[in-house]
């Protein structure tokens, strides 16, 4: 089942309905934290120059093999000098096998570290951290006839979903070898492990299937090899606060899964949701569609919690940030319009973001914004 199917099977119209719309309505209230949205701050094993990160945004212009184009490069050069504080990777898969779509990121192969090291140069020459963002789209297995097929969390063997946890362990080992600051793992979006972790598709009844906690031991475990490859990386996650969805993860068992996580170490959580790049954001309106959630959880566990999802205002994201106990926030689309935007924003040059939430950007070449010229 594809994200697709996904959407049609639990009811789009039941996600639509349920999407949150205004939430930093009930969070601009009082005064908790003296926090500036252009200071330095320190995570573990990661320093940031500033507040804004740059979500993981998909360009989809990789090769087959998952070798990056000069194009790749110029978008993260573009990034790294327009003053973001540190920059999350496009979609990167763990795996070889995976054809979820094309034109994907990998970090499966020794033989693309050297690739992967002048992506991180890039970024470094800034004075820019780099995450990799790793991920899988889907499973695939050779079927009796030869070909490859998706397969779902509930035909899995346990051997299989070690395998997975196996590459994403291979991946880490790549991306510290390419001198990433650290990795993110991608259980966000109903890609692979985000169907893994949702009631709506996982239906085992074995130790991988069943309760919150055992549908959350594949994200457990993968932290766990991740942080054995890895120690000095910093390693952070992105979880949907819901699949806003009919029968899929709810807020209380994201909650519950994020405690989780926290309890075994991860660094940080990003914050996102199913049914993400809502249309027709107006600043100062219906930002950030997620806040709510994730100034929640970031009351409940020690760690930097932070929040992708419709910010548009300068204004309103120094609000949020000193109102509740978020640590930053996270673009993409505004990003994808002004890449140069945090600098704006730090020089005094615009107090509001030029996108307008159109979305026509995934339909471009390279989710590129129809905005802008050359």
């Amino acid at each position: 089942m594809n994200r697709r199917e996904f959407l049609k099977y639990a009811g789009i119209a039941t996600l639509l309905v349920a999407m949150p719309k205004a939430a930093t309505a009930t969070l601009l209230k009082g005064t908790r934290d003296m926090k500036q949205i252009f200071e330095p701050l320190t995570w573990n094993n990661l320093k940031l120059k500033n507040r804004l990160l740059r979500s993981a945004t998909w360009e989809g212009i990789a090769a087959p093999n998952g070798a990056i184009s000069n194009k790749a490069y110029e978008i993260y050069e573009e990034l790294a000098k327009g003053g973001v504080g540190g920059i999350i990777t496009g979609f990167t898969s763990v795996s070889a096998n995976d054809f979820y779509f094309g034109g994907m990121m990998r970090l499966c192969s020794d033989d693309l570290i050297p690739q992967y090291q002048k992506l991180t140069e890039i970024a470094h020459r800034q004075n820019c951290p780099i995450i990799a963002q790793l991920a899988l789209g889907a499973y695939y297995r050779t079927n009796t006839q030869g070909k490859l097929e998706q397969v779902e969390p509930d035909d899995m063997s346990v051997k299989e979903i070690e395998e997975v946890i196996h590459l994403f362990s291979l991946a880490t080992k790549r991306a510290k070898e390419a001198h990433f600051d650290g990795v993110q793992i991608h259980a966000a979006h109903f890609f692979f492990l985000s169907r893994f972790i949702s009631p709506a598709v996982n239906h085992r009844q074995d130790e991988y299937g069943g309760s919150v906690k055992n549908r959350a031991k594949i994200l457990l475990k993968i932290l766990q090899e991740i942080k054995h490859q890895a120690p000095d990386l910093h390693i952070t996650i992105k979880i949907n606060s819901s699949d806003f969805a009919h029968n899929g993860l709810d807020e209380k068992e994201s909650m519950e899964i994020c405690m989780l996580l926290a309890k075994a170490g991860i660094d940080s959580i990003e914050v996102s949701g199913n049914g993400t790049s809502v249309q027709g954001i107006k600043a100062y309106v219906d930002e950030g569609y997620f806040a709510d959630f994730a100034a929640k959880l970031a009351e409940k566990i020690d760690i930097p919690v932070y929040v992708v999802g419709g910010w548009r205002a300068k204004d309103t994201m120094e609000k949020v940030l000193k109102q509740t106990k978020l640590a930053a926030l996270s673009l993409s689309r505004p990003l994808l319009r002004e890449p140069d935007l945090p600098n704006k924003f730090k020089k005094g040059e615009s107090e509001v973001s030029k996108c307008v939430s159109c979305n026509a950007c995934y339909s471009s070449q390279f989710h590129r914004c129809i905005f802008r010229r050359a």
